[in-house]
């Protein structure tokens, strides 16, 4: 891991090497130090892909004073997600760029490839209805058409296996359902599987899209 000199970079965290680069947005109430965010970079940089996290502005203000802001608006959060793209790809000029984002992070990554050049779109847990009542938010879906696959537990209270089904996602999206995992892919011990499993398999199926998007 390693921080690259670039000032819009200097705060990012850059894990393993590549000519893919993958930059990877947290969710909303988790910065780029959370396990999840660790262990799923860990996991694409040992395939050979470079991974960069970053944290929104919200969550830079929350690490230096301590208190817990709520996420800044989409365009502002969509703005720095690309002012990192543009500056990353004028620092490492990659052979090809992944957006990756958990829940939140993800559905910004999705709006964002919509209105930019990149290679692929990849969602963990994506946050389908906030609410049990809300309609499904797929029009960021819709209007990206690069690659994408969205990684999604299989009980995720944002959006369910059974309730997705039911939804209006357009074919050429691609799944990868995670054993009775929640939002976070955790899994009820009754159900024997881990989060471990669950983890690895994210890791997995990314790995897989990434190096099936020459194919």
């Amino acid at each position: 891991m390693s921080f690259v000199p670039s000032t819009l970079l200097s705060q990012c965290l850059i894990d393993g090497c590549g000519d893919t680069v993958v930059v990877f947005a947290h969710g909303a109430g988790a910065n780029m130090h959370h396990e999840f965010m660790t262990t799923m970079a860990s996991g694409l940089s040992k395939a050979g892909f470079q991974v960069v996290r970053f944290n929104f502005p919200y969550m830079q203000a929350n690490a230096k004073d301590g208190k817990r802001r709520p996420p800044d608006r989409a365009p502002k959060l969509v703005a720095h997600f690309d002012a990192q793209l543009q500056a990353l790809k004028a620092e490492l000029q990659p052979k090809r760029v992944v957006l990756m984002g958990k829940s939140m992070g993800g559905r910004m990554a999705a709006i964002l490839a919509a209105d930019t050049t990149v290679d692929a779109v990849i969602c963990l847990g994506y946050p389908f209805a906030p609410k049990p009542e809300s309609e499904p938010r797929i029009e960021p879906i819709e209007q990206n058409h690069a690659p994408m696959l969205i990684v999604q537990g299989d009980r995720d209270k944002f959006g369910t296996r059974d309730q997705i089904r039911a939804w209006p996602i357009p074919s050429r999206v691609q799944f990868e359902w995670l054993n009775d995992g929640d939002h976070s892919f955790k899994p009820r011990k009754v159900s024997g599987a881990t989060l471990a499993g669950n983890m690895s398999q994210a890791i997995s199926a990314c790995i897989q899209f990434i190096g099936e998007l020459d194919a």
